[in-house]
């Protein structure tokens, strides 16, 4: 256990670090997006870049894997959509309630964490559930919200609202800096001298940037959020976020493996972690968009990101992980 609060407490201190910034505004808000742009556009895609080049691409497009965390996300999904909708929730709110369980933090928070947890081996099943949230589970949950608003005929029913959906995701600079790094290991080419400096450079700022943006990013959503919530309309989401989420992807992935489905302990261990995340602080940006009650949003991801450093470390303990040195 100590060995694995050494390693997650630096990573929650950062994010209540640029919380703390945000919130005695020492940070300007008007700096917040230029935060975001920085880590989103520059820092994460070279971290990622370098971890696609030295990860064989048949583990980050491992199918068995992609199935096993997609049904996960659509079970989770339809299970908190349902339960969602009440008279104070519509389907929009439900849709983006649901994005945030099944949407880790993976891009921010999960690469660099659980590569400090488990080794540069880990980025492979990583890399898979990442695939999934950027191009299925977000376009879907979009649609949903979008279908809420306008007919299933009409210009924004809830294909165009997919098509918009998905046109963003391949907008998104992350999954095309592991395909042009899994394109430079494919082919056993190198960055040289500088160019490789600057990458470097940039990759080494990723981890602190990005997790003091998660706490900045949590502290906006949280000054802009509209009507109070109550409890019953986002403590259940976060308890599914980081309770239901990693339960059910465990046990559908052992489940494939009692069935022969070419699934190790490691790539298990690597995707229920993943799962345990908190819920991406970014939802909150797309929900403020899209014209969703952005305040339970935001309270969803406070609550699964304060939760979190008690039960992903506690999840991370009980599987038994012994940090990387």
């Amino acid at each position: 256990m100590q060995a694995i609060l050494a390693v997650t407490v630096p990573f929650f201190a950062l994010v209540l670090c640029g919380y703390l910034a945000a919130h005695r505004h020492v940070l300007p808000e008007s700096a917040i997006p230029g935060l975001n742009a920085f880590v989103l556009y520059f820092a994460l895609p070279c971290m990622l870049f370098r971890f696609g080049a030295g990860t064989p691409i048949v583990e980050m497009l491992n199918p068995t894997l992609l199935l096993v965390y997609l049904i996960a996300a659509l079970l989770i999904v339809f299970a908190v959509v349902t339960s969602s909708l009440n008279e104070r929730v519509g389907l929009k709110d439900a849709a983006f309630g649901a994005l945030v369980a099944v949407f880790p933090n993976t891009g921010f928070m999960g690469v660099p964490l659980l590569v400090a947890l488990l080794g540069p081996a880990a980025v492979g099943p990583i890399v898979v559930t990442l695939l999934v949230d950027l191009f299925i589970t977000s376009s879907l949950c979009i649609a949903l919200a979008q279908a809420a608003e306008e007919g299933p005929d009409g210009r924004g029913g809830a294909r165009a609202a997919a098509q918009r959906a998905l046109k963003g995701a391949l907008s998104n600079p992350l999954p095309w800096s592991i395909a042009l790094g899994a394109a430079f290991g494919l082919f056993g080419l190198q960055l040289q001298g500088p160019a490789q400096a600057v990458v470097d450079l940039l990759a080494g700022a990723a981890t602190p940037v990005a997790l003091f943006t998660i706490g900045a990013v949590l502290h906006r959503a949280g000054q802009h959020a509209g009507r109070r919530t109550p409890a019953i309309d986002f403590l259940p989401v976060a308890l599914v976020k980081l309770v239901v989420h990693p339960l059910l992807v465990a046990l559908l992935a052992l489940t494939a493996r009692e069935f022969g489905a070419p699934v190790t302990g490691f790539q298990i261990l690597v995707l229920v972690l993943a799962a345990a995340l908190p819920s991406a602080s970014n939802v909150s940006l797309l929900a403020e968009r899209f014209g969703a009650d952005n305040g339970r949003v935001a309270r969803i991801i406070m609550t699964s990101t304060v939760l979190a450093f008690g039960s992903f470390t506690l999840v991370a303990w009980s599987l038994g992980v012994n940090p990387a040195r």
